[in-house]
This record gives C-alpha cells, sequence and structure tokens, in this order.
C-alpha cells in the first residue's frame, strides 16, 4: 500500500521513526509539529492519511482534527494517544477518527492498521 501519508507528533523521535517506517513502505511522507502545521500541510498535501498524536503544543489533535474534518472529511485519521485516555479515545472517534491506537505502540501493529484502514477505504 502507498499513497501520502502526514504524520503529526511533537516528539521529534516518534516523527523520524514513523517517517522511516513509512517511507520504506512506498509511502510519500510529510510531517507537522503541532495541529496548527498539521491544517498547513493537510492544505498542500491533502493526505490520504493522517497519523495524529493527541497531546502538542499550539494546538493538540483534537483540534486539528475537527479543523481538518471541517474541509477535508474524507481523509481517514489515526489518533495515537497515551495509554489509558478512554475520554480522549471517544472524544476523538466521536469527531471523525477512524481507528486510535495507544502510545507505546508497536510500529508494526500501527503500520499493519494503516494498510488495513487504508484497504477498507479503496474498496
Amino acid at each position: 500500500m502507498s499513497g501520502k501519508i502526514l504524520i503529526v507528533d511533537d516528539q521529534k523521535g516518534v516523527r523520524r521513526l514513523l517517517e522511516e517506517l513509512f517511507k520504506k513502505e512506498g509511502w510519500e511522507v510529510r510531517s507537522a509539529g503541532d495541529g496548527l502545521e498539521a491544517i498547513q500541510k493537510v492544505e498542500e498535501l491533502v493526505p490520504d492519511l493522517i497519523l495524529m498524536d493527541v497531546k502538542m503544543p499550539n494546538m493538540n489533535g483534537l483540534e486539528a482534527t475537527h479543523e481538518i474534518m471541517e474541509r477535508n472529511s474524507g481523509i481517514p485519521i489515526i489518533m495515537m494517544t497515551a495509554y489509558g485516555e478512554i475520554e480522549v479515545v471517544k472524544q476523538a472517534l466521536d469527531a471523525g477518527v477512524k481507528r486510535c491506537i495507544s502510545k507505546p505502540f508497536d510500529i508494526m501493529a500501527l503500520r499493519d492498521m494503516v494498510n488495513k484502514l487504508m484497504m477498507e477505504e479503496v474498496s
């Protein structure tokens, strides 16, 4: 599976790790460090999928998701949350997020989740 993916996380190490993983998988990868930057990148790139962290400075992942969904409701979003944030997961799913994954996550499980979600979106 390939396409355009936007990785949104305020931790540079997480962005780099996920960028390397998805580039090896054949994705065109862009990244953003917060929700405001994510909204700007979505306008430029119009990604096929977004990986969005919840807790970030300037604009958090839930706020950015609401903004992105208003403008581009067809882009699937996977929200990355800290373990145990049940209320955040509920809010994310209510906002239109397709899947949630708890940090720390297994990157292979995340890769498989992305590939499965993209296959569902295509069919």
